[in-house]
C-alpha cells in the first residue's frame, strides 16, 4: 500500500517533485565539482613536489651553509699572462659543494637508525665552474712625433696597441648519487630516455648520467665523454625530468663526487623514506631531536613554499569553494523543506480525509518522508550527472596553472629540486606549468548519494512535522 500510494502521488505531482529535485541537484553538483577540482589541485601539487623531491622520498635532512663558509667557497682562478704563454688556451676547473654545509656520512647511518625510518641515503651536490680561454699579446707602437729616444726625465713616446683576454665560463651542476640505493634520491624523479642508469656495482666507476636539457645544449649522447677537473666520465644514459627542472646537469657516483670536491665521507643531503606515511611527523621530530644541527624538511613543508595561480586556485577551492558548497547545500535543503511543507499545506483535505479513514499520524508522516526521500534520490541522480559533466569539462579544458617555487633557502629550506638548489637556482624562483584535472572518486559519488538522502530526510522532516499536526477537522473545514 505504501509504495502504491507513493508511486501514484509522485506521478500526480511531477512538477513539484522536479522543482525539489532540481534544487538539490544543483547543490550536489557543486559539491562534486568542488571536491573533484580540489582533488585535482592535490594531484597538481604532488606533481610539483615530485619535481622537488625524488620519488619515494618522504623527507630530507640538510644543514644550512653559514655565510662564512659560502664566502670561503668563492672560486678563484689564476692564469699565466707571460709573453711565452700568449696565444695558448688555458683552462681551470673549480669544483665546489653547493647549497648546504656538508654532513658526515655517519649522519646517514644515524638517520637510518631512527625509529620509523625505512631507508636513508646520502648525496653530494656540487657546482663546477670551468673557465677556459687565452691571452693575446699586445704590441708597443712608438709615437712617430717622438723621433728618437727621449731626453733626460722623459720616456720615449708611444703606446701599447692590441692585446686582449678572451675566456669562456661553463657553469654546471653535478650530483653525486649513491648508486647502491637506486630507489632514493633526486635521480628517481627523472626517467632514463636513452641508455641506462647506474648499476649498483658502479660505486667508484667513471660514468655519468646527463640530464636531457644539458645533453642537448652540449651535444652529449650515450657514449660521449665529459671531463670534470681533468677526469673523463663516460655518459651511460640520458635522463629527462618528469616535471620541472632536473636536480643536476650531470649525475655521477657519490665516491667520485667526493673525490672531485675533496670532500671524502661527506654529503650535503640525506634522503629519508619512512616506514609509514602516517608517521612522517613523528619521524621528523625524532631526527631533529637525535641528530642535532640539521634541518628536516618534509613534503608538507615544501608545499608551503609553492605559490602562484596553483596555490591561489587551491586556496579558493579549499576555502571559498567549500564554503560556497555548504551555503548552496543549506539553501537547497531549506528550499526543499519549505516546498515540501507547502505541498503538505495544499494537501490538507487529502491527509485529513486519510486520518478520518483511520490513518495514524505516524503513517501519514512516513508517507510524506518517503516522497521527500525519493525526490532527494532523484535530485542526487541529477546532481551526480551534472557534477560528472562539470568535472569532465574541467578535465577536457585542462586549464594551465602556474606554480612558483620560492628561491630562498633560509634556515636550510629546500629551493632546488630535492633541496639541491645551487646559488643561481636559489636566487630566483622557478615557475612550473601544471595542467589541472578534476578526477571524481567513488568516495565523492558516495558523498553525493549521502547528501541526496540527507536532503530528502530534511525535506521530509519539514513536511512530516506539518502533516503530523493536521486533524480530520482541518479537512472538513476545507469542504465546500
Amino acid at each position: 500500500m505504501f509504495f502504491t500510494y507513493l508511486r501514484r502521488e509522485l506521478r500526480r505531482r511531477r512538477k513539484a517533485a522536479l522543482v525539489v529535485a532540481s534544487g538539490l541537484a544543483l547543490g550536489i553538483a557543486l559539491v562534486i565539482v568542488v571536491d573533484s577540482v580540489s582533488a585535482g589541485m592535490g594531484k597538481a601539487q604532488d606533481k610539483v613536489l615530485q619535481s622537488l623531491y625524488g620519488l619515494g622520498t618522504d623527507m630530507t635532512v640538510t644543514k644550512a651553509a653559514s655565510p662564512t663558509a659560502s664566502a670561503s667557497q668563492r672560486p678563484r682562478f689564476q692564469f699565466d699572462a707571460r709573453d711565452d704563454s700568449s696565444d695558448e688556451e688555458q683552462s681551470s676547473d673549480r669544483v665546489m659543494v653547493r647549497g648546504f654545509q656538508t654532513l658526515s656520512t655517519a649522519t646517514v647511518t644515524r638517520v637510518g637508525q631512527q625509529s620509523g625510518v625505512a631507508d636513508a641515503v646520502g648525496g653530494l651536490s656540487l657546482q663546477v665552474v670551468k673557465v677556459s680561454g687565452q691571452f693575446t699579446r699586445g704590441r708597443f707602437q712608438q709615437d712617430s712625433s717622438g723621433g728618437g729616444p727621449g731626453t733626460r726625465g722623459q720616456q720615449p713616446g708611444g703606446e701599447v696597441q692590441g692585446g686582449s683576454a678572451e675566456f669562456d665560463v661553463n657553469n654546471y651542476a653535478v650530483y653525486g648519487t649513491d648508486v647502491t640505493e637506486p630507489a632514493l634520491g633526486p635521480l628517481t624523479s627523472s626517467k632514463i630516455t636513452s641508455g641506462r642508469t647506474f648499476r649498483t656495482s658502479e660505486t667508484d666507476a667513471k660514468v655519468a648520467v646527463a640530464d636531457s636539457a644539458y645533453a642537448k645544449e652540449k651535444s652529449l649522447k650515450t657514449g660521449s665523454t665529459v671531463t670534470i677537473k681533468g677526469v673523463g666520465f663516460s655518459v651511460i644514459g640520458i635522463a629527462t625530468a618528469d616535471s620541472g627542472d632536473a636536480a643536476a646537469d650531470l649525475y655521477i657516483p657519490l665516491t667520485q663526487a667526493q673525490t672531485l670536491a675533496d670532500a671524502k665521507d661527506k654529503v650535503t643531503t640525506v634522503y629519508v623514506k619512512a616506514t609509514d606515511s602516517q608517521k612522517i611527523d613523528s619521524v621528523k621530530a625524532a631526527i631533529q631531536k637525535n641528530v642535532s644541527g640539521t634541518t628536516v624538511t618534509t613534503s608538507a613543508d615544501l608545499a608551503d613554499t609553492v605559490s602562484g595561480s596553483l596555490s591561489t586556485a587551491s586556496s579558493l577551492a579549499a576555502g571559498v569553494g567549500r564554503w560556497l558548497s555548504v551555503v548552496v547545500l543549506a539553501a537547497a535543503f531549506l528550499v526543499a523543506g519549505l516546498l515540501t511543507s507547502s505541498a503538505v499545506s495544499r494537501r490538507v483535505r487529502e491527509f485529513g480525509t486519510l486520518k478520518a479513514l483511520g490513518w495514524r499520524s505516524g503513517r501519514v508522516t512516513r508517507q510524506v518522508v518517503g516522497e521527500a526521500v525519493v525526490n532527494g534520490l532523484l535530485g542526487g541522480a541529477l546532481g551526480i550527472a551534472l557534477g560528472l559533466a562539470g568535472a569532465y569539462a574541467v578535465t577536457a579544458v585542462s586549464p594551465t596553472l602556474q606554480a612558483q617555487l620560492g628561491g630562498g633557502a633560509a634556515g636550510g629550506g629546500m629551493s632546488g629540486p630535492g633541496g639541491l638548489g645551487g646559488p643561481a637556482r636559489q636566487a630566483a624562483a622557478r615557475t612550473l606549468d601544471v595542467a589541472l584535472t578534476a578526477p571524481v572518486s567513488l568516495t565523492t559519488v558516495a558523498l553525493a548519494v549521502g547528501l541526496a538522502v540527507a536532503g530528502g530526510l530534511v525535506a521530509g522532516a519539514f513536511g512530516g512535522w506539518r502533516a503530523s499536526r493536521l486533524r480530520p477537522a482541518d479537512a472538513l473545514r476545507r469542504v465546500e
